[in-house]
């Protein structure tokens, strides 16, 4: 091919390109993926939901929720059911609720489990558990070990923290029965009623 032909094809490339329009600007930002984070529950939503779901004064759901936020701050979920527990110095806790989460429908929860320890009695509660670090409901299903002292006494409100992986659950019950002791074990949280709590 003879040079002055390349060159000139070369050139006219060029100015083409030159004077190609540049490309348009979106007339919207671009939409880019969810970050994974779940939305967490602020504290006031939770004092009133706590106080609702016991039954008892917002000054007293707010002193215990005060006291969760503060050693984990805000929570992506929540579980709202009941339990029953009894031990011998040997435990079982089963356990039904519905896991709530921001913009999600709900989704039932069921969790058993076996403690042992200095334990002794039974009791039936309500179960309010904060969720932290959760950010699909799936994530909830595996086993959660924990350390929890309990003293129920006709009446009362305790909270304790069980952590698998990077997921803490704090667990506030009230209760009645008589039980006193603590105790150490684990819950499982699955999709179905199990018998067997191991």
């Amino acid at each position: 091919m003879d040079r002055r032909v390349l060159l000139a094809s070369g050139l006219s490339l060029i100015a083409d390109q030159a004077l190609a329009q540049p490309p348009k600007a979106p007339d919207h930002e671009p939409s880019y993926p969810a970050s994974g984070k779940a939305e967490a529950y602020s504290r006031g939503e939770l004092v009133n939901k706590v106080s609702d779901f016991f039954g008892v004064g917002a000054e007293a759901a707010g002193a215990v929720i005060a006291k969760v936020f503060k050693d984990n701050g805000n929570p992506t979920g929540y579980i709202a059911g009941e339990e029953g527990s009894a031990a011998i110095t040997i435990g079982l806790r089963y356990g039904k609720g519905l896991l709530y989460m921001k913009n999600r429908q709900p989704e039932t929860v069921y969790w058993q489990g076996p403690s042992v320890g200095w334990d002794l009695g039974g009791n039936a509660s309500r179960v309010f558990t904060l969720c932290y670090g959760l950010n699909e409901p799936r994530e909830i299903y595996q086993r959660f070990p924990g350390v929890e002292g309990s003293a129920y006494l006709v009446g009362g409100m305790g909270v304790n923290y069980q952590r698998g992986d990077e997921i803490t659950l704090a667990p506030i019950r009230a209760g009645v029965g008589l039980r006193l002791g603590a105790n150490l074990g684990y819950l499982a949280y699955s999709r179905k009623r199990n018998l067997l709590p191991f």
